[in-house]
C-alpha cells in the first residue's frame, strides 16, 4: 500500500460507496462507429486524496505565521525552521498517526506549498527540464529535449497558484494585483518568470518558467550539441576578439541568452563589461563585470528605469563592452550610437527570423524612440555599426543550431548589404529519430572585416572559411 493510501485510510479519508443506479431497461444495441486512438501516451493525472487536509494543513500555517513570511530580518532558514515547527504542531492537532519517515514526507510537501513553489518544486530540480509553463491550477506543461509534455503534477486550487505567484514576485521587488495583472519576474537562481493573473488570463492564472542552467553552457557544449562546429566557434572567438559589433538574431527560445553567454565568454578578463537586462540572465565568468537591471514602475506609476536608461547611463560608466540582454525599443538607437562612437566589441540580441529581418526590426526599433529620421539615415546607422549577424533557429526536431552568420558589408544605393558566411544546410535530411543531420557550411566567401582579424594580430585559418591555403 502507497504512503498516500495510508495516510488517507488513517485520515478517514474513504471514499463513501455511491448507491447503486436502478437498472436501466435493456435497449436494442445500434452500431458504434470504430475511433482510433490517438498516437503517443496520455498523460492520466492522479487524484491525490490528501488534498484537502494539506490545504487546510497550509491555511493553518499561514494563519499562524503569516506575519513573518516577509519579515526581512528573518533568513529564509529561519523562516523554514519556524514553518517546520508549527507544521508538527499542526500535524500532531489532528491526531493522526504517522510514522516518522511519513511525517517527514508529509511535512515537507505541504512546507513546499507553503515556503517552497508547490508541485513545481520537483520540476525546477529535474535538469532535463528546460521550461514549465502552467496553464491554470490543474495544467503544467514542461519542456524536455525541445519536446512539450504534459505532467501528471497539479496545483490544489487557483489560490494555492497565485500563492506561488505572489510568493514569487515579491522576492524581486515586483507586484501582481488586478491592477499589475501581468509580470516579469526571476527565481533566486536566475530563471526567468512570467507570470499572468485573471481578468487577463481567462482561464485561470498562468505562470512560465525558463529555467537557468547551474552550469552555463560553454562553447564546447555548443559544439558537442551541434549547435555550432569548430570552425564556427573558431571565427566568432576571432570576431569577439577583434571588437566586431554583433547581435543574436532569433525567435524565442531559439537558445539567443545562450549564445550570447558563450559570446561574452571571449572577452578577455582585462576590459570592462557592463550588461544591461530587463532581468537578469547573464552568466558572465569574467571578474570585471557591472550587472545593471531595469525597473518597472511602483504602484504610484513612478520609479521605472528603462533598458534605454540604462544604455545612456553606462556610457558614462567607462565600459569596454557594453551587453544589452536584448533590444526591443527605443534603446536600439542609443546602442547604435554607442557602437558607432568608439564603444566597439558591443554584443545584444534582437527577435528576427533572418538577418535580413534584423536589419528591418533594428529599423522598427530605431523608430520607436521617438525621433523623427529618414529611414535612409537609420540604415547607414545599422550599416556602420553591426559587423556581423548570428542566426540562430530552432529545428523541427527541437534542436537550436546556428543557422546563419552574416556579414554586414555596408549600404548600396538605400539597401543595407549582406554576405553570408555560413548557411546552414538542411540537404542531408533526418535519421530515423528524426533528429536533423544538416550542418552549417562555409559559403567560400572570405568576410571584408577579416582585414580588422589582422590588425588585431589574429589569424583564421582559410579553410574555417571553406577557402584553400593557397588563395
Amino acid at each position: 500500500m502507497s504512503l498516500t493510501d495510508r495516510l488517507t485510510d488513517r485520515l478517514g479519508g474513504h471514499r463513501p460507496e455511491r448507491p447503486a443506479a436502478p437498472a436501466a431497461p435493456p435497449r436494442a444495441p445500434r452500431p458504434v462507429r470504430r475511433i482510433e486512438p490517438e498516437a503517443g501516451p496520455v498523460a492520466v493525472r492522479p487524484v491525490d486524496p490528501l488534498a484537502e487536509f494539506k490545504e487546510r494543513a497550509a491555511q493553518q500555517l499561514f494563519e499562524r505565521i503569516g506575519a513573518r513570511m516577509n519579515d526581512a530580518g528573518l533568513s529564509e532558514q529561519q523562516l523554514h525552521a519556524i514553518a517546520r515547527d508549527e507544521l508538527v504542531r499542526i500535524v500532531e492537532d489532528e491526531q493522526v498517526p504517522l510514522t516518522p519517515a511519513e511525517r517527514a514526507v508529509l511535512l515537507d510537501e505541504i512546507a513546499a506549498d507553503v515556503l517552497g513553489l508547490g508541485p513545481l518544486e520537483r520540476l525546477l530540480d529535474d535538469v532535463d527540464v528546460s521550461e514549465i509553463m502552467v496553464n491554470g491550477p490543474d495544467r503544467i506543461y514542461v519542456e524536455r529535449s525541445g519536446r512539450l509534455q504534459l505532467e501528471p503534477a497539479s496545483f490544489t486550487g487557483e489560490r494555492q497558484l497565485r500563492r506561488v505567484i505572489e510568493r514569487i514576485v515579491s522576492r524581486v521587488g515586483r507586484r501582481i494585483d488586478e491592477s499589475s495583472p501581468l509580470v516579469d519576474a526571476r527565481l533566486a537562481d536566475g530563471s526567468r518568470v512570467n507570470a499572468v493573473i485573471p481578468p487577463l488570463a481567462v482561464g485561470g492564472s498562468c505562470l512560465t518558467i525558463r529555467k537557468f542552467a547551474a552550469q552555463p553552457l560553454t562553447v564546447q557544449d555548443l559544439i558537442r550539441l551541434g549547435t555550432m562546429s569548430e570552425d564556427m566557434a573558431m571565427l566568432l572567438d576571432a570576431c569577439v576578439a577583434a571588437r566586431l559589433n554583433v547581435i543574436v538574431s532569433g525567435g524565442t527560445g531559439t537558445g539567443k541568452t545562450t549564445l550570447l553567454n558563450v559570446l561574452s565568454s571571449y572577452i578577455p578578463e582585462t576590459e570592462r563589461i557592463v550588461t544591461i537586462e530587463d532581468a537578469v540572465e547573464l552568466q558572465l565568468q569574467q571578474e570585471h563585470v557591472v550587472r545593471l537591471e531595469s525597473r518597472p514602475p511602483n504602484i504610484e506609476g513612478r520609479g521605472e528605469v528603462t533598458i534605454r536608461d540604462l544604455v545612456r547611463n553606462a556610457l558614462r560608466m567607462r565600459p569596454d563592452r557594453i551587453v544589452v540582454g536584448e533590444c526591443r525599443g527605443g534603446e536600439t538607437l542609443d546602442m547604435l550610437q554607442a557602437m558607432n562612437t568608439g564603444h566597439e566589441g558591443s554584443i545584444s540580441t534582437v527577435h528576427a527570423n533572418s538577418p535580413r529581418d534584423a536589419i528591418a526590426r533594428l529599423e522598427t526599433l530605431v523608430l520607436m524612440a521617438g525621433m523623427d529620421l529618414p529611414l535612409r539615415a537609420i540604415r547607414e546607422q545599422i550599416a556602420s555599426a553591426v559587423d556581423l549577424i548570428v542566426q540562430v533557429s530552432r529545428l523541427r526536431d527541437g534542436t537550436r543550431r546556428i543557422t546563419r552568420i552574416t556579414e554586414v558589408q555596408g549600404m548600396e544605393t538605400d539597401v543595407v548589404t549582406l554576405q553570408d558566411a555560413f548557411v546552414f544546410d538542411h540537404r542531408a535530411g533526418v535519421d530515423a529519430s528524426g533528429r536533423v543531420l544538416g550542418l552549417a557550411m562555409p559559403t567560400g566567401v572570405r568576410p571584408r572585416f577579416v582585414e580588422r582579424f589582422a590588425d588585431a594580430g589574429i589569424s583564421v585559418p582559410a579553410h574555417v572559411f571553406g577557402l584553400d591555403a593557397a588563395r
